[in-house]
C-alpha cells in the first residue's frame, strides 16, 4: 500500500490542482451515497417496486441537501473542460478531435453497462421474472444516465460556455419557472431547465478556468446568496424542501431542475470554492491524495454501477426467504433508516466487485489525436489524469 501511495504521488504532475480532483470525488460519492439512502426496493408478493424514505418521512428532506452534489460536478467539469480545450487548441488539436477523445471516455463504460443489462433483462424475463420488476430494475439502472447525456451536451458546448456568463442561463431558469408556476404555463417548459440549469455551474467552472473566481469574496457571495435565495424559494414561494425527487410529489426540484435547485447549486459551488485552500493543504499528504486519485480513476465506473450493486445485494437478500429490514421493507420509519445505514458497507463491497469487473472500460486510454500523437512520451506505471 505504501508503495502504491508513493507511485501515485510520484506520477502526479507538480502543477496539478489536487483540490479539483477532490471536489469531483466528493460529488460522485455524494450522488452514490444519496441514491443508496433514498432508493428502496420493496418486496411485495414476489414483485419489487421502488420507494423512497422521503416519501414516508418528509422531515428527512434536509438530508438531501448533503447528497445532491451534481452542481459541484458540473462546476469541476466546466473548469476542467475549458482548460483542456485551451490546451488542445494550443497543441493544434481540432475541436472534433478534442470532443471525440472526451466523449470516448464516457461511451466505453456506458456501452458496457447497456450491454450487460440488456442481456440481464432478457434473461430475467425468460426466467419468469415479472415485467413490473424488470421495469423497476431497468429504471434504476438507466435513470442516472440522463446526467451523462447532459454532461456530454455541455462538453460539446464548451467553446460557447467558455465565453458565456452564468447569469444568462440563470435568467433562462428564472423565466421558465416564472412562466410555469407564476403564469400557469405548460409543464413541458420545465425541460428547458435541464440544459439551462446545469449550464449555470458549468459556466461558473469556465469562469474559474479563466481565473475569475479566485477571490474568497466570490465564494462567500455564492454561498450566502445561493443559500438565502434557496431558503426564500422554499419558505415563501412553495418550492419543495427536498433537492431530489420524491415519488408522488407534485413538483420535483430535480426532474426537471427548478430555480431552487439552481440557487442551491450556487451555494454548493460557493462552498466548494471556499474549500479549495484547505483541500490543497490536506492533499499535500500522499496518502490523502492517493485515495482521491483512485476514486477519480474509476469515477465513471462507480457512478454507472452503484445502482447495480444495490440491486445485486437486494436480489441476494431475497434468498433469505423473508423481507430483510432496510433492504426489502417499506421505508416508513427510523428503524428502516438505521437498517439501511447498516447495509451501506455491503453495497460498497458489491460495488467493489463491479469495479473490479468493469473498470478497464473506463481506464483504457484513448489513442492520442492531433500533433501530440506523434510526440514521444515516457511510460508510467500509474497515470493520473483529468476525466
Amino acid at each position: 500500500m505504501r508503495d502504491l501511495i508513493r507511485r501515485i504521488d510520484a506520477a502526479t504532475p507538480p502543477g496539478r490542482d489536487r483540490a479539483v480532483d477532490a471536489l469531483r470525488a466528493v460529488a460522485v460519492l455524494g450522488v452514490v451515497s444519496g441514491h443508496w439512502l433514498v432508493t428502496a426496493l420493496v418486496s411485495d408478493s414476489g414483485t419489487l417496486h421502488g420507494a423512497s424514505p422521503l416519501q414516508y418521512m418528509p422531515r428527512l428532506a434536509p438530508a438531501s441537501w448533503a447528497f445532491e452534489t451534481l452542481a459541484v460536478f458540473f462546476l469541476v467539469g466546466g473548469q476542467v473542460a475549458v482548460r483542456s480545450y485551451a490546451t488542445a487548441r494550443a497543441r493544434g488539436t481540432t475541436y472534433r478531435q478534442w470532443l471525440g477523445a472526451r466523449t470516448a471516455r464516457l461511451s466505453r463504460p456506458v456501452a458496457a453497462l447497456l450491454t450487460v443489462w440488456g442481456v440481464t433483462a432478457g434473461a430475467l424475463l425468460l426466467s419468469g421474472v415479472g415485467p413490473a420488476t424488470v421495469h423497476t430494475l431497468l429504471k434504476l439502472v438507466l435513470s442516472p444516465l440522463w446526467f451523462l447525456l447532459v454532461f456530454a451536451a455541455l462538453t460539446a458546448a464548451t467553446p460557447l460556455a467558455a465565453r458565456l456568463h452564468p447569469a444568462w442561463p440563470l435568467a433562462v431558469v428564472l423565466l421558465v419557472d416564472w412562466t410555469r408556476f407564476g403564469l400557469g404555463g405548460p409543464a413541458w417548459l420545465g425541460w428547458l431547465n435541464v440544459a439551462a440549469g446545469w449550464l449555470v455551474p458549468y459556466c461558473l467552472g469556465a469562469a474559474w478556468a479563466r481565473g475569475e473566481l479566485r477571490s474568497r469574496t466570490t465564494g462567500l457571495l455564492l454561498l450566502t446568496g445561493g443559500a438565502a435565495a434557496t431558503a426564500a424559494l422554499v419558505l415563501l414561494a412553495g418550492y419543495p424542501a427536498s433537492m431530489v425527487g420524491v415519488p408522488g410529489a407534485a413538483i420535483s426540484n430535480l426532474d426537471p431542475p427548478t430555480l431552487a435547485a439552481v440557487t442551491f447549486g450556487l451555494a454548493q459551488c460557493g462552498a466548494a470554492l471556499l474549500l479549495l485552500g484547505p483541500l490543497r493543504r490536506l492533499l499535500a499528504r500522499p496518502a490523502a491524495w492517493a485515495a482521491v486519485a483512485l476514486v477519480n480513476l474509476s469515477a465513471m465506473t462507480v457512478f454507472l454501477w452503484h445502482q447495480t450493486a444495490l440491486m445485486a445485494v437486494t436480489a441476494t437478500g431475497l434468498l433469505a426467504g423473508r423481507p430483510l429490514p432496510g433492504l426489502h421493507t417499506v421505508p416508513d420509519g427510523p428503524g428502516w433508516v438505521l437498517a439501511r445505514l447498516a447495509w451501506l458497507p455491503v453495497f460498497a463491497l458489491a460495488l467493489l466487485v463491479c469495479w473490479a469487473a468493469f473498470r478497464t472500460y473506463e481506464q483504457a486510454k484513448p489513442r492520442p489525436t492531433g500533433p501530440a500523437a506523434h510526440e514521444g512520451r515516457p511510460a508510467r506505471t500509474v497515470t493520473v489524469r483529468h476525466a
